[in-house]
């Protein structure tokens, strides 16, 4: 069957990324007798720097991992919570918000990418933070190509910056005031100097995991959270349409540290686990639309599948995430997430999909619980369309109206010849979130606006909470033995195209790069975690490559379809490892022509 690309298969490495600069990154790594933990640091780091329009230093990695010593999956939280000041009294009492805004500096957590990556380098790592820094910091200060969707971003945000983020333009407007041409080389010395002043407090100490804790003190206690906190004390210009200062402090800063956390693992027929993030992120839905779909026939023909299974999976994904808004956050009921992917449960919610679409939102009642959803939800408020009466910019990067994604994050899957997996998707401090600050040369992140102005929900703005991220990596073994790791960006299409992917690789028996390739679907039948908070009833979005007489199909059954075109949806990167063998394999995905795989 044809393939954009080969499936790579070797047994020294596997690096596959978002972006080939990355994967070379991490690859370079690996040839040098690096870990998959320093290779996935290395490309993290580099990320920052060729997609920062996606990601950077100021945003989260959420990561999953397991080891060569123990195949028992563990899950990094390099997601920073709520700040101390961020509450619903203010936000909501004294600024008048009912939504947190997408964009500016209410909208920042604290920043927790960089002690994330450090801690993953210090305690898994082999590698000194100097040798897996060098790449990004060469890329800041050398440059590297600007992508199409790069100079894109910028032109649809250069007015706000002229206007409202004067640090900004002068950080990615060029000399002119004029966006860069995709192709022209980009620099940004000044976070190149920000990582070099930190490597220098770092290496002020002797011993290689002592120099990594210094690194991680000289950015959460010295002079980067110093120039956070006197930066996020200027109002500046959000999507609320009015100037705020954030609520960031340095304190802060200091306090957070990055946590190790047991993941949610469930087990699927074939002798599968998958494991995800718990249920303060979404990572559950995945777990919740596979055990729907469990003894569906799935089969795919020269990589389509048929309508009946696109049907089914969409109505699952609707159940899932309509338990999403009702049950997901970081102040759940701890009970909960065991009876959300219950067999009990799921064969209850399975009667619920029919032979046609359903236009209602219906979170249901694990273990007899009764569901709630937001006041913004149950009134429907965001029923039909997007709104920006600000100019400013909504909250997903990239994600626009109907549906379409051109990613809205960054992702790294890395496996080694050892038997090191991770899968990491970092994300935040995305250029067009927050104003640049100009000593640092990066921005704050903005993910806070997934939190809801609403007391008492499992999603409730609270400081020190975690906020739902829709950043969902995700690791499954077979016989109890790390296998796959995998993910996309996406934001709430995450856990529906990682679906699509399993479908055509677990189920349809597609290897890595033909799942990859073969054509994908979501809904936007539920409301968004990026503000505002819009939603269509009954919509999904399709690539054309599905066939017309699907479509049509789809279409007769109710479904609202929006045909994306032949390739355009999901960013989907994979490495995998057979136990037996030891064999190595990777792919990625071809849309953008922007993500790479590289192994040997």
């Amino acid at each position: 069957m044809f393939t954009t690309r080969p499936e790579l298969a070797g047994t020294h490495g596997m690096v596959a990324s978002t972006h080939w600069l990355a994967s070379a990154a991490g690859m370079a790594v690996l040839e040098d007798d690096g870990n998959a933990f320093d290779a996935a640091v290395a490309a993290g780091f580099v990320l920052q720097v060729v997609e920062p329009h996606l990601n950077g230093p100021g945003g989260e990695v959420p990561a999953l991992f397991a080891t060569a010593a123990d195949p028992r999956p563990r899950a990094l939280c390099g997601q920073g919570p709520a700040p101390s000041g961020a509450t619903i009294e203010h936000y909501r009492d004294e600024l008048g918000l009912d939504l947190i805004p997408g964009t500016g500096l209410l909208a920042t957590t604290v920043p927790g990418a960089w002690d994330g990556w450090l801690t993953l380098l210090r305690d898994h790592g082999t590698k000194t933070l100097r040798e897996v820094l060098t790449y990004a910091i060469g890329y800041a200060r050398g440059g590297c190509p600007i992508v199409p969707r790069i100079s894109d971003t910028i032109g649809l945000v250069a007015d706000m910056f002229r206007q409202h983020w004067p640090t900004s333009a002068q950080r990615w407007l060029d000399a002119g005031g004029s966006v860069p041409e995709p192709g022209s080389v980009v620099r940004n010395p000044v976070l190149a100097d920000t990582w070099e002043r930190l490597l220098s407090e770092a290496e002020s100490v002797t011993g290689r995991e002592a120099q990594i804790d210094a690194g991680r003190r000289a950015w959460s206690q010295g002079f980067v959270a110093e120039a956070v906190e006197k930066f996020a004390r200027i109002p500046h210009r959000d999507n609320s349409g009015r100037d705020h200062a954030g609520v960031l402090t340095a304190q802060d800063m200091a306090e957070f540290e990055t946590t190790y956390e047991q993941p949610l693992t469930v087990d699927l027929p074939g002798g599968w686990t998958l494991a995800k993030f718990g249920i303060w992120s979404q990572g559950p839905a995945l777990a919740q639309q596979l055990k729907l779909l469990e003894g569906l026939p799935v089969s795919y023909v020269d990589g389509v599948p048929p309508v009946d299974v696109v049907h089914a999976a969409v109505e699952a994904t609707k159940l899932a995430f309509a338990d999403r808004e009702a049950w997901y956050g970081d102040s759940a009921d701890p009970g909960v997430l065991a009876d959300l992917v219950s067999d009990e449960y799921a064969a209850q919610r399975r009667d619920l999909i029919g032979a046609t679409a359903s236009l209602d939102l219906r979170p249901g009642s694990p273990g007899g619980r009764t569901p709630g959803l937001p006041a913004f939800v149950a009134e429907s408020r965001g029923v039909g369309g997007l709104s920006d009466p600000s100019g400013v910019g909504i909250g997903e990067p990239t994600v626009l109206p109907n549906g379409e994604s051109r990613g809205d994050t960054v992702h790294i899957d890395v496996v080694d010849r050892w038997g090191n997996m991770i899968s990491a998707t970092p994300s935040g401090g995305w250029l067009q979130s927050s104003p640049t600050i100009p000593e640092l040369g990066f921005c704050l992140g903005s993910r806070a606006q997934m939190f809801w102005l609403e007391e008492g929900l499992p999603n409730s703005l609270v400081p020190g909470k975690r906020p739902r991220i829709t950043l969902s990596p995700s690791l499954a073994l077979r016989g109890g033995v790390p296998a796959l790791a995998f993910g996309t960006p996406g934001g709430d299409q995450q856990d529906q195209w990682q679906l699509c992917f399993w479908l055509a690789h677990v189920h349809g028996g597609l290897d890595l790069q033909a799942a990859i390739d073969a054509p994908a679907w979501h809904s936007t039948a539920f409301p968004r975690s990026f503000y505002p908070r819009e939603w269509e009833p009954g919509a999904v979005a399709v690539e054309s490559r599905l066939g017309a007489d699907t479509i049509a199909a789809l279409e007769s059954r109710g479904h609202l379809v929006e045909d994306n075109g032949p390739w355009s949806l999901g960013r989907l990167s994979a490495v995998s490892r057979d136990p037996e063998s030891g064999l190595l394999k990777a792919a990625a995905n071809p849309r953008g022509a922007q993500g790479y795989a590289a192994g040997r």
